[in-house]
């Protein structure tokens, strides 16, 4: 498989010993992803490629998703894939909305201003909370950080990995 794999879980722990696991939810659409039949690929490192799982079941508990996976009805049966990462390939990637992108599309696009000048090259996306912070590393010097706004993110065009944008008053001081 040439694939791209992506993560949308972490599967952390055992849950009882009836076969569920507690998995961190690492994707925006849990309710695809582990639902019932949806199919997912565990990465681990004692493994030497993807595991394919398809959930059984799956309820919600504190912060984490309960899944039990078909064939796997103890905990004799999971406990092996504590540690290792849920991924679905790049084909099952789910259509987002006009204007949003996948973190992947937007990481090596090339920044510049409104007015041509290079600013670098987007190394990274931050998530502190109101709004997503975009870390743009230039030819030298110290990164900058955009916040992910409309005010700021003017254009992005992934296709041609280039994001212009609107530097506002104080942003490289």
């Amino acid at each position: 498989m040439n694939e791209q794999l992506f993560t949308v879980g972490s599967l952390v722990n055992t849950q009882g010993i009836r076969g569920e696991v507690r998995v961190i939810s690492r994707t925006d659409f849990p309710e695809k992803r582990f639902a019932p039949g949806a199919k997912l690929l565990l990465i681990h490192k004692d493994f030497p490629g993807p595991v394919p799982l398809t959930v059984e079941t799956v309820r919600k508990h504190k912060n984490f998703y309960l899944l039990r996976f078909k064939d796997h009805p103890t905990i004799n049966h999971v406990e092996k894939y504590k540690g290792g990462e849920l991924k679905v390939p790049q084909s099952e990637l789910q259509e987002l909305p006009e204007n949003t992108y996948y973190i992947f599309q937007l990481v090596g696009c090339e920044v510049v201003t409104e007015d041509g000048e290079t600013l670098g090259v987007l190394k990274e996306v931050l998530k502190p909370g109101a709004n997503d912070v975009w870390v743009v590393k230039p030819p030298r010097g110290k990164d900058i950080l955009l916040p992910a706004i409309p005010e700021c993110i003017l254009d992005v065009d992934v296709e041609k990995k280039k994001i212009t944008v609107h530097i506002m008053e104080g942003l490289l001081e």
